[in-house]
């Protein structure tokens, strides 16, 4: 690898934000995570962080969380605050499906409407500038 300037590996964080926000810290008392803290200390003392790219979509508010989109937009406003963090966006989608049920009151088979939501493109858009910055030879270790 090479080591450029003061000699410590120039290194990029890729996190995905939206599988780390609702996969584990959401509804945890760790959701304020300090996410340019968790990167320091998980690389070692030779690297140097140059750059931590954060990958989610912007939620909105839907009947039952009317606020979600609020909410997120405040823990956004606080990951502005970490040092080289820059925030990538996807999308989310949400949208109403027909879903069959296990059983009706009756025992008989019944369908139901649902919410379906989905986040779509920031795992492209992670890979993709993983890539890139490889390609223009950005960093010499990414995380």
């Amino acid at each position: 690898m090479s080591r450029r300037g003061s000699g410590r590996l120039r290194t990029i964080v890729y996190i995905d934000g939206f599988n780390l926000y609702y996969g584990c810290l959401k509804d945890s008392a760790e959701r304020w995570l300090d996410v340019g803290a968790l990167c320091e200390r998980m690389l070692s003392d030779d690297s140097e962080i140059v750059g931590i790219k954060y990958f989610t979509a912007r939620v909105k508010g839907r009947p039952g969380n009317p606020h979600a989109g609020q909410r997120q937009q405040t823990y956004f406003r606080a990951l502005a605050t970490v040092p080289h963090l820059t925030i990538h966006y996807g999308r989310f989608m949400t949208r109403t499906a027909t879903r069959r049920c296990v059983k009706d009151r009756r025992g008989k088979p019944a369908f139901v409407d649902v919410w379906v939501t989905e986040e779509k493109g920031s795992d492209v858009n992670l890979a993709s500038h993983l890539l890139i910055d490889a390609f223009r030879v950005r960093y010499d270790l990414a995380a």
